[in-house]
Parts: C-alpha cells; structure tokens; sequence
C-alpha cells in the first residue's frame, strides 16, 4: 500500500497499519517541532505562536497552551480562538480534532482520535483505526480527563475531573464519571452560585 493510500486510511475510520516507515519519519519531525516549543522560555511567547501556527492545521487568535504539549501530528488539529489549555495537553490527533472557540483545557487532559482492535492478533500487527473528535464553543475539560475517539461534547458543556468521556455529550449539561455521564443541565443556580455555596457578588455584576 502506498504512502497516500495509508494516509487516506488515517481519515477513513477504518482499520489500517501504523507500521510504514515513512508515517514514523513524518511522526519524528512532530517530535522534534514539540521538542522546541516545550523548551521555550516562558518569555518567548512570539516565538511560541509562531511554533504553534505552523504545528497545527489552524490556529485562532490569543490561543495559548501552557507547556509541555504531546500530539502525534499537530498537522490534524484545528483549535478556534480564545482557546486555553493548561499543562501537559496530549493530542492523539491521528485524524481531525476540531477545537472551537473559547474552550478551556484543565492540566493532564488527553484528547485521543486513535484505537486499536481488540483482536490480539491484529494488534500485533500494529492494526489501528481513527475516528475524529469535536469539542464546540465554551467547553470546559476537567483535569486528567480523556476524551476518547469519535465523541462529540456540545457548547458550553463542562466535563468535570477525572473523567473518561466514552460517548457523546450535549450542549449545555455537566457531565462527570467514568464512562462520563450527563448529571445535570446547566441553569439558573449557576448564575447565582460558582461553586458549592459560594454566592456571586457584586464584582461580576450579579
């Protein structure tokens, strides 16, 4: 099979092999892009947006992702604008991640497009299949929570800690656990409270 084939493949949802030598050259430039963006200062913040823009398929504007940074392909990700991400974000970008606008990113998230069968026998063999993932406006993604392939979480949902989201999830819900799961909508409490029983006050003009 050749090159463009097995990359046609990455895209397709189905099962190909992740084995070609010329996928592991392409994968170890990633490297080395990722290598010079985490050992940035924290002072270089041009140069960092300047890494950025040409690592990922798109980037909008005052994105910033706190170092250090993992991605496969940096290549297949595409973030919108206002986008906020905390330590050690892993991208298993091996097909299309779709970040909108004004999402936030907790520290230790994965966000992962990539599987494998559960046949030993192809796994072996490298087998591997791709599936994208959509993350939409005003997301908030919880600390070491993934979020597996294939899944699609609506705007302005929060995901909360901890969380391995499996399946899709509306917009405008809480949604917690592993599998993840819906555990309320958002409503008019969260306008009067931000957490527990900690009241808004004047300064945010409630």
């Amino acid at each position: 099979m050749s090159l463009d084939e097995i990359k046609s493949k990455m895209h397709s949802g189905k099962i190909y092999f992740a084995d070609d030598q010329a996928l592991v050259d392409e994968q170890a430039q990633c490297l080395e892009t990722l290598y010079d963006y985490n050992h940035t200062r924290p002072s270089e913040s041009k140069k960092r947006e300047q890494i950025l823009l040409s690592f990922f398929a798109e980037m909008g504007e005052n994105c910033y992702i706190e170092p250090p940074l993992r991605a496969n392909w940096g290549k297949h990700t595409h973030f919108g604008k206002h986008v906020y991400a905390n330590f050690n974000l892993t991208l298993v970008d091996d097909t299309y991640i779709y970040i909108g606008d004004h999402v936030m990113i907790a520290p230790n998230v994965t966000i992962a497009t990539a599987g494998h069968p559960i046949e030993p026998g192809l796994r072996k063999k490298a087998g591997q299949f791709n599936i994208p993932v959509t993350i939409k406006n005003n997301v908030w993604i919880g600390a070491n929570s993934v979020v597996l392939p294939g899944v699609t979480i609506g705007e302005n949902s929060v995901i909360g800690a901890g969380s391995v989201v499996t399946k899709d999830i509306p917009a405008n819900v809480v949604a917690v656990g592993n599998p993840c799961r819906v555990l309320r909508e958002i409503g008019q409490k969260d306008k009067e409270f931000y957490y527990k029983d900690l009241r808004f006050g004047s300064e945010v003009g409630q």
